[in-house]
């Protein structure tokens, strides 16, 4: 079979993965994406806030995600006497990771951001409003914007992991469509088509967001 012929004759099964891939995607990178900021903002402000949470940020770094959804599934859950589903363990062992990641970004964004800019729109009596939008916000998006792209995408290719705890996400799809006709090569190969065409996504909407909202500052 080649790969459109599996795609076609699996095509039910390959979607229900997908959506779940999705899912996972769908509750992590808002997670990520706004506690993370909210986190290294706070953690810039406050500087012991900023010392514990780059600490946390080095550690879990250091930590496999398989390590920390196996430990969050089994002696957790068995530690506490809950039984949580597959998926939501994965959500909050993910957006763990994402949010300290991103965090730091944006901890390391704002501690090297020139403030010459910010003093040379104070003196020409522009409101703190006006420099938020207009000077700081840009610049800052515009220097982290490939960094948390590129965690985005880890991100997407870490869900994988969470098949090994049952969620029935693409690659534990792949593993059973694989099971059935044993097409390795094909099979995942299909598998790698729906990564790219997920981070393709998610470039677009980045590039998009580039063009859109960091424009150069000498246009104005």
């Amino acid at each position: 079979m080649t790969v459109l012929e599996i795609l076609s004759e699996y095509r039910v099964m390959f979607l229900e993965g997908l959506s779940t891939t999705l899912l996972l995607c769908l509750y992590i990178y808002p997670l990520g994406l706004v506690m993370g900021t909210i986190l290294g903002s706070i953690g810039y402000r406050y500087r012991i806030t900023g010392l514990l949470t780059r600490a946390f940020s080095t550690l879990i770094s250091a930590t496999p995600i398989l390590v920390i959804l196996f430990w969050l599934h089994y002696p957790m859950q068995y530690i506490l006497d809950v039984v949580i589903d597959p998926f939501y363990t994965s959500v909050f062992a993910i957006s763990l990771v994402a949010i300290f990641l991103i965090s730091d970004i944006i901890y390391n964004s704002l501690s090297e951001f020139p403030q010459q800019y910010v003093s040379a729109a104070k003196v020409c009596g522009i409101s703190s409003r006006t420099i938020l939008l207009r000077i700081q916000l840009p610049i800052i998006v515009r220097q982290v914007l490939p960094s948390i792209i590129n965690i985005l995408v880890v991100i997407l290719q870490t869900t994988l992991f969470t098949s090994l705890i049952s969620v029935n996400e693409l690659f534990r799809v792949s593993q059973q469509i694989n099971a059935e006709i044993y097409r390795p090569v094909e099979i995942y190969t299909a598998l790698g088509i729906f990564y790219i065409g997920i981070s393709l996504v998610i470039f677009g909407i980045a590039h998009f967001i580039k063009i859109k909202y960091t424009r150069n500052l000498s246009e104005n």
